[in-house]
C-alpha cells in the first residue's frame, strides 16, 4: 500500500458537541435522540439551521434553511444557539488525541481531520484496528461520534467518511471505487456543488460512474479546468499531500449579526463591529491561519444592502487591526442610513507561522500577539464572556456577537 490516509469527521457536528456538553453536566436528555437543530436566534430575525439531529432529517429539515421554515415543519423541533467557543474546545480536545497516533495531520475544518499514516505499518499493523481505537477514544473521552473513511488518498478517504452514518469506520480504496463510489449521485461528490450538478446534469450526467466514464475533452470545454478536475475525482486521482502543519485549509471566516432594532449611532456600529471581530479573530487565530483581506456587509433597514473589501498588506490575525479595518471600511462607505444589519468576513489566508510588517506600519504586532493568546486562553477555559472590552460595559450591546449565546456558559473542564 503507497499510501494510508484516515478522514475523521464528527457526526453532526455542532449538535454533537452540544449535546456532549449538555450530558456532561448532568442534563438526563441527549439532543441526538430528539428533533433538535443547531440555530441563530429567532427572536431577533437572524436564525438559519446551522446543523440538525437524525430525528430532525425525518421532517426533511435541511441546513440552511430558516428557524421558521424548520418549526413550520416539527411544531417540537428544539432550537439551540450556535457557540463557537464550545466548538473550537471540542476540534482542539479531539486534535490532542490524533496526536498520540501521527504527527501528521491536517485540520481541514472544525470537525474535519485528514491523518496520514504512511510508513507506519510496522507500528500499526492493522488499520481497521486502529482506526477502531480512535473511534472509540473520541466516543469515550469527548463525549461524541466519528466517521472514519480510509483510503489511499485524501479524495478517496473524505468520500468513504461520507457514507452509512453515524459511527461508523468505511474503505473506499481504488478497487472498491466501481462498487462503492460509482452509484452514488454526481452531487455527493467532493467539490460538485449545486451550479455544477446543474451544468452535469444538462449533459446527461446523474451518477459518479457517469462522470468518471464522460470524455473528459468535453468537460474541459464545458466547465474548464474545473471539468478537469471533477472527473479526476470521479476516477478518484488525487495527489494532494496531508498538510503537516496545523492550519486548517479554509476560503473565509464571517459573522454577521442582525439588530433587534435599527442602529443609527456611528460609535454603537463601531461597538457592534468590534463584537464581530472578536469571534472572527479568534476563529482565524484557532485555525492558524492570519488573513489578508478584510471586507464588510451592511444591510439597512429599507433592506438595501452593500459591501466593502480592503486587501491589506500585512497579514495579521489580529482583532484591533482587523477591527480598525472594518471601521474604516465603514466610514467610508456610510451615508448615515438606518442599519440593521452588519457582517464581518476575512480571507486571503496564509500560515500564521511568521509574518513581515510594513517597514512604515507602527503596530506592535509582537505586543499584540501576546495580549491576543491570553485573552482566547482565559475565554476557552473560563468561558467567552470571562473577558470584554471596557466599552460594553452598561452599553446593553453584546460584546461578542455571530454565533456566540447570551449566556455566559462555563466551557467543558472536566473531559473538554
Amino acid at each position: 500500500m503507497s499510501k494510508l490516509i484516515f478522514h475523521v469527521d464528527v457526526n453532526s457536528a455542532y449538535l454533537s458537541f452540544e449535546a456532549a456538553y449538555r450530558l456532561q453536566r448532568g442534563e438526563a436528555l441527549d439532543l441526538r435522540e430528539i428533533p433538535s437543530v443547531i440555530g441563530g436566534d429567532e427572536e431577533s430575525r437572524h436564525g438559519i439551521v446551522l446543523a440538525k439531529s437524525i430525528p430532525a432529517k425525518k421532517y426533511n429539515i435541511k441546513t440552511g434553511e430558516t428557524l421558521y421554515s424548520a418549526r413550520s415543519k416539527c411544531e417540537k423541533l428544539v432550537i439551540i444557539p450556535p457557540r463557537y467557543w464550545l466548538y473550537i474546545k471540542c476540534s482542539l480536545a479531539m486534535d490532542k488525541i490524533f496526536t498520540e497516533y501521527t504527527p501528521s495531520i491536517q485540520r481541514f475544518s472544525i470537525d474535519e481531520s485528514f491523518l496520514d499514516f504512511t510508513g507506519m505499518e510496522n507500528h500499526y499493523k492493522d488499520y481497521m484496528k486502529l482506526a477502531e481505537k480512535i473511534k472509540e477514544r473520541i466516543k469515550d473521552e469527548l463525549g461524541f461520534t466519528v466517521n472514519i473513511g480510509i483510503s489511499c488518498n485524501k479524495l478517496l478517504a473524505k468520500v468513504a467518511s461520507d457514507f452509512k452514518k453515524p459511527d461508523r469506520i468505511h474503505t473506499l480504496f481504488p478497487e472498491e471505487i466501481e462498487k462503492k463510489m460509482w452509484p452514488l449521485k454526481v452531487e455527493d461528490l467532493f467539490m460538485v456543488g449545486r451550479s455544477t450538478a446543474h451544468k452535469l446534469h444538462s449533459l446527461n450526467i446523474s451518477t459518479i460512474g457517469e462522470l468518471a466514464k464522460y470524455d473528459v475533452k468535453i468537460l474541459r470545454d464545458k466547465l474548464k479546468s474545473q471539468g478537469q478536475l471533477i472527473w479526476n475525482y470521479a476516477n478518484g486521482i488525487d495527489y494532494s499531500e496531508v498538510k503537516k502543519n496545523d492550519y486548517m485549509d479554509m476560503q473565509g471566516i464571517g459573522n454577521s449579526t442582525t439588530m433587534a432594532f435599527d442602529v443609527e449611532d456611528r460609535k454603537e456600529v463601531h461597538k457592534i463591529l468590534l463584537s464581530l471581530c472578536e469571534t472572527v479573530s479568534m476563529r482565524l487565530r484557532n485555525s492558524k491561519n492570519c488573513c489578508t483581506v478584510v471586507s464588510i456587509n451592511v444591510r439597512g433597514s429599507d433592506f438595501n444592502s452593500y459591501s466593502r473589501q480592503k486587501k491589506i498588506k500585512t497579514a495579521t490575525d489580529s482583532t484591533r487591526k482587523i477591527y480598525e479595518i472594518a471601521c474604516n471600511l465603514f466610514d467610508d462607505s456610510w451615508r448615515g442610513n438606518k442599519i440593521r444589519k452588519l457582517g464581518v468576513r476575512i480571507t486571503g489566508f496564509c500560515s500564521n507561522d511568521f509574518y513581515q510588517p510594513c517597514f512604515l506600519d507602527e503596530f506592535d504586532y509582537d505586543k499584540d500577539k501576546k495580549i491576543n493568546e491570553v485573552i482566547d486562553k482565559i475565554r476557552l477555559k473560563y468561558g467567552a464572556y470571562s473577558v470584554i472590552r471596557s466599552c460594553f460595559l452598561n452599553s446593553g450591546l453584546n460584546p461578542i456577537c455571530g454565533g456566540v449565546s447570551e449566556e455566559d456558559y462555563p466551557l467543558m473542564s472536566s473531559t473538554l
